[in-house]
């Protein structure tokens, strides 16, 4: 469950020292590609995290290698992602019901050069494999594959993973678009320019990194059960906002939920250095209905010690 931690500091890590992102929607064809279990989705404005020298370092030190092959695979397509990508796209997502086997498949969308793709790779002698009548090729000598939705989509991954996704996309087996909880998740935040959103497991173990090594530890296990997922945000209008809604059934579960992660939050401004205190401070935590409502605002600088605080690293481990 590490990869959920790790890429919640990728998204973070990409989008920090972005200021004027745009909308980053994840299309029909893509979506309707994802299977049903969903762990994690994650969503980010890829042509603005290119334009950013210190965003890309800071990727590149905190990136999982899962995450570092599927971008390595694009790299080695033959498609140009620092000219032709616009919205890149992760999918985490289970294998089975009920067990712990899961795939990863990254999306890629923009404006593509499919045609003189497909012709590079003709002149190579390279041919298609076909998943019924879907044709996927390979990514560079990587060992991933890559399969177009349509023009301006593609989706990429292991072999094993794609072909899950395109068995989701052509009705074989449930995708996405038939998990409730998720796609609820996800309205809210569809049309940012970077946001994720979690499942219950995925979001019990983000906060429970979070809360570390605060007395509230064993509070924390009364209450994860009830978590049903999360969803996360980042706005960079004036300064850094970070906005997480986590979603329990009921308000006794969120007001339960907010007075463990509050004692957490008064426990740390105590004990913090002057950074973690900083953070803390800048932090809001309460709930609303049945939702969790966690709210960070600093400025820019404040943001980017934070990154290099232990209270991060704590999360990003």
């Amino acid at each position: 469950m590490n990869l959920f931690r790790k890429i919640l500091a990728v998204g973070l890590a990409a989008a920090t020292f972005a200021p004027q992102l745009l909308a980053a929607p994840l299309s029909g064809d893509a979506r309707a590609a994802i299977p049903n279990d969903v762990q994690q989705l994650i969503v980010i404005d890829y042509r603005a995290m290119q334009n950013s020298p210190v965003a890309m370092q800071l990727k590149d030190r905190v990136m999982p290698p899962e995450l570092k092959q599927l971008e390595q695979a694009l790299r080695k397509s033959g498609l140009n992602d620092n000219h032709d990508v616009d919205v890149l796209a992760f999918a985490s997502f289970r294998t089975k019901a009920g067990g712990e086997s899961s795939r990863m498949v990254g999306f890629a969308q923009g404006q593509f050069q499919m045609h003189d793709f497909l012709v590079g790779l003709k002149k190579k002698g390279i041919k298609p494999t076909l998943v019924r009548t879907n044709k996927t090729y390979p990514m560079g000598d990587t060992g991933m594959r890559i399969c177009f939705l349509n023009s301006s989509a593609f989706v990429f991954g292991s072999a094993d993973a794609v072909k899950l996704a395109l068995d989701a996309r052509d009705g074989i087996i449930t995708n996405m678009l038939s998990n409730q909880t998720v796609t609820d998740l996800i309205g809210p935040v569809a049309n940012d320019a970077f946001w994720s959103v979690l499942d219950a497991k995925g979001t019990q173990y983000m906060l429970r990194s979070m809360l570390s090594e605060a007395p509230q530890v064993s509070d924390y296990e009364v209450v994860k059960k009830t978590l049903e997922g999360s969803r996360y945000s980042m706005n960079f209008s004036n300064g850094v906002e970070f906005n997480l809604d986590v979603i329990t059934p009921d308000r006794l579960s969120a007001t339960a939920l907010s007075t463990v992660l509050n004692a957490a939050l008064l426990y740390k401004k105590v004990s913090g250095n002057d950074t973690e205190k900083a953070a803390m401070s800048a932090t809001t935590i309460s709930s609303d209905g049945g939702t969790l409502k966690l709210r960070y605002e600093s400025s820019d600088n404040q943001f980017a010690s934070l990154l290099n605080s232990q209270l991060f690293q704590s999360v990003v481990r």
